[in-house]
């Protein structure tokens, strides 16, 4: 299960470095438009804030401290700094997930983030599944306001 995390979060973090560096015009990487509320920019500084925190904080034992607020106010970083952190966040996501066990994998995650506790396993597939979910988002918003 370890091994296919470490795949599945490099995949898909490649992937959305990936997706910002497709927009054409840098600006739109940071384009709201009617439903639309959240940027691609600033998914992607929510992305790196959720796993420096949830997995790099609590399980690789960094010193990260999280701004949520900012994730989602912080507008217009040029995109080499959006990418350097998804690069920075996919080497402290895998160091951090090379070292769990299976057996640290069934013991109850650090922090209770939702109303009931959880083991790290389930918390990571959850973090993993966060993560795609988002990378759809930006997708998409790529595709309809990239023009």
């Amino acid at each position: 299960m370890i091994e296919a995390l470490r795949a599945l979060f490099k995949r898909d973090l490649d992937k959305l470095q990936q997706e910002i560096g497709l927009y054409v015009r840098e600006e739109n990487i940071w384009k709201v438009e009617g439903q639309i509320a959240n940027s691609a920019g600033n998914l992607c500084l929510h992305l790196v804030g959720n796993l420096n925190t949830y997995i790099g904080k609590e399980i690789g034992k960094t010193d990260y401290i999280r701004n949520r607020d900012l994730e989602f106010s912080q507008k217009n970083l040029p995109r080499a700094e959006l990418l350097r952190k998804v690069q920075d966040t996919t080497r402290i996501v895998d160091k951090s997930l090379s070292r769990l066990n299976e057996i640290a994998m069934e013991e109850e995650y650090p922090l209770q983030v939702f109303d009931k506790r959880m083991t790290t396993g389930y918390f990571l597939v959850h973090l993993a599944m966060h993560l795609s979910y988002h990378l759809g988002q930006v997708n998409y918003h790529r595709r309809l306001l990239d023009k």
